[in-house]
């Protein structure tokens, strides 16, 4: 049993004035693994006020120091990966298909955000007018916890690298990972207060921090309902959001597309981190011509697909990361079926061989119409929808006919034609024949998927106001 009893204030680790005690699981087997000790209102209070007292020095620091800084914690970061591997394989159940990944990933985005801080011209000229890029103040970051350390380096070397210092609230189901990368950065010597990480809930810490008039800024990403609840409370005093928020992605298969080629990277699109990812593609959009085609090779690969335990390498789905989770995606695939759903793949209940643990078989569902509650709701696990269009026309009106915005592919085998369908989908980003990353450019959503930008310049500038100075 692992007991997690301190936070991190003012660079110290420290109690929490907050007594409430979070069981902590391991989601293969459903079995108590630890607790952490949560914060409270006080906490944040506290965290707030050292975050504020640390920015006139460090926003007054140079783009040099700015970089030394986040070089000292990527170096940090990475010298923590074995640990961080084992913790995110042990409290989120990722196998290793994406355990690696997320191990790598916190220093690799804070690699991003040095590159992207080296290129940042803070004074550009307009006209006979100076703009001056201005760090806002403090910056309140709330992370998920379906990528813990990666969201948490992410959004606060942004943070740094702008100018701000701030104040991190990460999921408290993800307090293996926030232990060990808040040693990681605190072993990065950045002076105290720059930072301040304190794990509890969100209507205690999440709320006070959304609602302090001292917080300038607010970074979440989450749930659209509790991004919905941010908004709100920042409105009060203004704060500036960005907000990344959930997704129905759609992935058009457009009638030449390759079909060996498609359906392995739509799969991979919609099973991505176990399907808990907010860009997961569940919506599989196929030709009404040849269904009856891409049905037979979409449900054999599903079929195909090893949902268990995240230890064993052949597996590539893992558990649902709690039992309300696992309930969650359950209660969603009864929903396909008296919806009037046709099951091609997996259905109710744990996969072949599990007794215990949160898994769940990946489903694949057919003859789902648009205004299904598979095809319109978040589901957050391993749940695809094979919906049929007529023709190009009628795909992009189904793509587009969402809340949300976040992510979209097009696979096709004619460049242009890919790339033009692609430019009409209402969308935050679209792949094209690729699952492939592109950190330079902006990530963020459209319509209920969120508010502004992060990664590369756009994630340094969202942190900062301009400031136009004439004479």
């Amino acid at each position: 049993m692992q007991h997690i009893e301190q936070i991190y204030i003012n660079g110290e680790f420290v109690t929490p004035h907050g007594t409430e005690r979070f069981d902590l699981y391991n989601p293969a087997t459903a079995r108590v693994t630890g607790q952490v000790r949560l914060a409270d209102s006080v906490d944040a209070e506290r965290a707030i006020a050292a975050a504020h007292a640390a920015f006139p020095a460090w926003s007054s620091t140079g783009k040099q120091a700015r970089i030394a800084a986040l070089q000292r914690m990527q170096a940090a970061v990475a010298a923590r990966h074995d640990d961080l591997l084992e913790a995110v394989i042990e409290e989120y159940g990722a196998p290793a298909s994406r355990s690696a990944w997320m191990a790598s990933y916190p220093a690799e985005v804070i690699g991003q955000a040095i590159a992207a801080l080296e290129a940042f011209e803070f004074t550009v000229p307009a006209g006979a007018a100076r703009v001056e890029m201005t760090p806002l103040g403090v910056a309140g970051l709330i992370t998920p916890w379906n990528s813990d350390a990666g969201f948490i380096c992410g959004k606060l070397a942004a943070a740094l690298a702008a100018g701000c210092t701030a104040v991190i609230k990460p999921s408290e189901m993800s307090a293996l990972q926030t232990q060990i990368v808040t040693e990681a950065l605190h072993a990065a010597d950045l002076p105290p207060g720059v930072f301040n990480i304190v794990t509890g809930r969100g209507d205690t810490v999440g709320e006070t921090i959304s609602r302090h008039p001292l917080v300038a800024k607010i970074s979440f990403t989450g749930s659209t309902q509790t991004g919905k609840a941010i908004l709100r409370n920042a409105a009060e005093n203004f704060t500036r959001v960005t907000l990344e928020l959930g997704g129905k992605s759609p992935t058009i298969i457009l009638d030449d597309a390759d079909i060996k080629q498609a359906v392995p990277l739509a799969v991979q699109a919609g099973l991505m981190n176990s399907g808990q990812a907010c860009v997961a593609g569940t919506r599989i959009l196929v030709p009404q011509s040849r269904k009856a085609e891409f049905e037979q090779a979409l449900a054999q690969a599903i079929a195909a697909v090893k949902s268990g335990d995240p230890r064993d390498n052949a597996t590539e789905v893992g558990p649902m990361v709690s039992e309300k989770q696992w309930q969650r995606v359950q209660g969603y695939i009864r929903k396909g079926l008296e919806e009037g759903a046709r099951l091609l793949a997996g259905g109710e209940g744990r996969p072949e061989g599990a007794r215990d643990g949160w898994f769940v078989r990946p489903t694949l569902f057919t003859d789902v119409h648009n205004q299904m509650a598979i095809a319109r709701d978040e589901i957050f696990g391993p749940v695809l929808c094979v919906i049929a269009y007529r023709d190009e026309a009628e795909a992009i009106a189904i793509a587009n006919d969402t809340d949300y915005g976040l992510s979209a592919m097009v696979l096709g085998s004619d460049a242009e034609r890919t790339r033009r369908v692609a430019e009409q989908i209402q969308s935050g980003r679209v792949l094209v024949n690729t699952l492939t990353h592109e950190p330079k450019a902006p990530f963020g959503g459209f319509k209920h998927s969120g508010v502004g930008r992060e990664m590369g310049a756009w994630g340094i500038s969202a942190f900062m106001e301009p400031k136009s100075i004439l004479g």
